[in-house]
């Protein structure tokens, strides 16, 4: 069996879910993609290629082999998009929590039912169906959970929002004991650089107390600020809306000191070093391209 536990973001990581990019299909028509991202790179002939995805992905699995981190992989399904494991589930404390994700997303979470399986059958919580919810937008945090959502009229209209307040108010009754705190988020189904898809595009904690932040990713500001307060403005580092379009606050954490970081994130790689932090640079260009990068593509199951 597998004992889950996941407090925070941080904590030193030793069992994870990554995903695979093997059998991904081909470049989706424009209607079929999700993001606003993916379908400029179809439609200026850069979608990114699997052989280059692959490599990628290969990557980030030979620096968790250097950590000494044990890495599941999705079963292989033909011709389906695999890469963002973070979207199919998520782990709080010692439970899985299934996430309903896009209805032809499905066959994705059978891809890891094998993990699943292993996992107690109190600890396996599928959400009633009226839940949307994507683990890019849930953090837990110590006592906190933050919650990216979106609770507009037109959320039914845009492909872009994941998350919904049905699912916010299941998880505070699943985890009564912690503080669930939710953000609106800006969401555009046509312009990338007015789109944070989840939560972690456009914010992440890091080490024990530090944030990265990007002001414009909030629909509402009081929202934004509440978070630089509970931080403190000393310990966050608030990216451009450039940075934010390239995914810098999409890093991942393999503990408080250790951080996998994409080798083109200059501004930020820096101001890490200079926190103290180790960061392990990797080139993830490309998965990029389909609006998710480190975060995204990462599923923790087991942190100290």
């Amino acid at each position: 069996m597998i004992e889950l536990n996941v407090k925070n973001e941080t904590s030193r990581l030793r069992a994870v879910i990554l995903g695979i990019a093997e059998s991904n299909g081909s470049v989706p028509a424009v209607e079929d993609c999700y993001d606003p991202k993916s379908v400029e790179h179809v439609l200026a002939g850069t979608y990114p290629k699997e052989v280059d995805m692959i490599s990628e992905l290969d990557e980030v699995a030979e620096v968790f082999k250097k950590y000494e981190v044990k890495v599941y992989r999705p079963n292989v399904i033909k011709d389906c998009n695999q890469i963002f494991s973070r979207d199919i589930a998520f782990v709080i404390e010692d439970k899985i929590i299934r996430a309903n994700i896009l209805p032809n997303r499905e066959e994705e979470v059978e891809a890891i039912h094998y993990v699943w399986d292993q996992v107690e059958s109190e600890n396996r919580i599928i959400l009633p169906e009226e839940c949307h919810v994507e683990g890019g937008d849930v953090m837990p945090w110590n006592g906190y959970i933050f919650i990216g959502t979106y609770s507009g009229d037109d959320y039914p209209d845009l492909i872009t929002a994941r998350t919904n307040m049905d699912a916010v108010i299941a998880i505070q009754e699943l985890f009564p004991e912690k503080i669930v705190k939710s953000f609106e988020l800006r969401k555009s189904n046509t312009v990338a650089k007015e789109n944070a898809l989840h939560l972690d595009c456009c914010f992440q904690p890091i080490g024990k107390d530090k944030a990265i932040i990007h002001k414009n990713g909030f629909l509402v500001e009081k929202e934004y600020e509440w978070l630089v307060d509970f931080f403190g403005k000393d310990k966050v580092f608030e990216i451009t809306k450039d940075e934010m379009y390239q995914m810098n606050s999409n890093v991942f954490s393999i503990s408080e000191d250790v951080i996998v970081s994409d080798k083109n994130f200059t501004r930020l790689n820096t101001w890490l070093r200079s926190e103290g932090f180790i960061v392990e640079e990797v080139s993830y260009t490309e998965i990029s391209k389909q609006e998710g990068l480190l975060r995204c593509t990462t599923m923790p199951l087991i942190r100290d």
